[in-house]
C-alpha cells in the first residue's frame, strides 16, 4: 500500500513544480514604443483604410522583445521607461501596468551582447 502513495506523492509535486515554473514574472523595462501598420479595414466595396497597432520594445537584462497589441483597438498607450514584471506563455507576454492587464503578442525576441549594453560615460 505505501508503494502507490509514493508515486503518487512525487508525480503531484512534479506537477507543482511544473506549474510553478511556467508563472516565473520577469523584469524588464518598456524603452519604446511605434506605430506599425497591422491590417487594413473595409468600409465598403472599393474603400479601406489601414489600421495601426502599438509595437513596443521590452528590454530585460539579457534580451530585447518587441511586442504589438493582438488586435488593432482602442488601447491605452505606455509610456517609455515603464518597468515591468511579465510572463511568456508560448507567443504571449501578459504584464500589469498600473493595476491594468495586458497581453501582447510576442513578434520576436534577441539575445543582448555586452557591445550593445549602455555604458556609463566616464
Amino acid at each position: 500500500m505505501k508503494r502507490k502513495v509514493l508515486p503518487v506523492g512525487a508525480l503531484f509535486f512534479g506537477v507543482l513544480l511544473g506549474l510553478s515554473a511556467k508563472t516565473t514574472l520577469t523584469s524588464g523595462t518598456i524603452i519604446s514604443m511605434q506605430s506599425v501598420d497591422c491590417g487594413t479595414k473595409k468600409e465598403g466595396k472599393k474603400t479601406t483604410t489601414a489600421l495601426l497597432c502599438q509595437q513596443y520594445t521590452v528590454r530585460t537584462a539579457t534580451t530585447e522583445y518587441q511586442i504589438r497589441q493582438p488586435k488593432p483597438a482602442e488601447q491605452d498607450i505606455l509610456p517609455a521607461n515603464t518597468p515591468i514584471q511579465f510572463t511568456l506563455d508560448k507567443n504571449k507576454m501578459k504584464f500589469k501596468v498600473n493595476g491594468k492587464s495586458y497581453e501582447f503578442l510576442v513578434i520576436s525576441a534577441s539575445a543582448i551582447s555586452a557591445q550593445t549594453e549602455k555604458k556609463p560615460e566616464i
